[in-house]
């Protein structure tokens, strides 16, 4: 039916001897891991976590030939904001659907950042709150604004190198639940540890936000 109704649209075209336009859907430049490595919090560090991103990607389309990055802060004397590390944007999920224009619009209430359009690199929506298992909380390791937190708590699992004693800043996908921030996508709560079993306790899996940066 679809396809016969383009035809139809298209005669009219045809006929001015003219050829229909074709409309290319955005390349995806941001999705949530649908699974994490499987060791907790222990990405084996920013280069790791940005490796995960690009090998996912790459199941989904294996001409990806593209630079991604994990939205990721660390902290410390080299410490580096997740905000810095993804681009210019803009930035669009497996659907072609915008989720934000540039990092500013990313990290305002504009956004376009809900459980719906956050989908996985093969397009899958991942449980939120109100699912089961729950998989909402997504380690940042961010402040609202996108950058690491200042102190001395370990906020990052050691800077993604930990799946032991430690904690991590997680958001919540789908913008709802407890924690200081519970609508937060970036920083919702801190993790009750580092393990694959305590970020799994606490409602999450290990999942991180992966961008393309070019």
């Amino acid at each position: 039916m679809k396809k016969l109704l383009f035809l139809l649209a298209a005669v009219p075209m045809i006929l001015m001897g003219c050829s229909p336009a074709i409309v290319q859907e955005p390349a995806m430049s941001f999705f949530l891991t649908g699974s994490g490595p499987g060791n907790g919090a222990d990405l084996g560090g920013l280069e790791g976590a940005d490796q995960y991103c690009g090998m996912l990607a790459r199941t989904v389309d294996e001409s990806d030939s593209g630079t991604w990055r994990a939205y990721l802060s660390t902290t410390g004397a080299d410490g580096v904001d997740a905000r810095d590390r993804i681009g210019d944007g803009p930035w669009h999920n497996s659907r072609g659907v915008r989720i934000a224009s540039n990092v500013a619009d990313l990290h305002s209430q504009a956004n376009n950042l809900t459980k719906d359009t956050q989908l996985s690199e093969g397009g899958d929506v991942i449980n939120g709150r109100s699912d089961t298992p729950n998989r909402h909380d997504i380690i940042t390791g961010s402040q609202l604004d996108g950058t690491g937190a200042p102190g001395e708590d370990d906020t990052t699992c050691s800077n993604w190198t930990s799946q032991g004693e430690g904690s991590a800043l997680v958001g919540h996908h789908d913008r709802q639940g407890g924690g200081a921030n519970p609508t937060s996508w970036n920083s919702a709560h801190a993790s009750r540890g580092c393990s694959q079993e305590n970020l799994q306790g606490t409602g999450g899996d290990g999942l991180f936000y992966c961008f393309a940066i070019g």
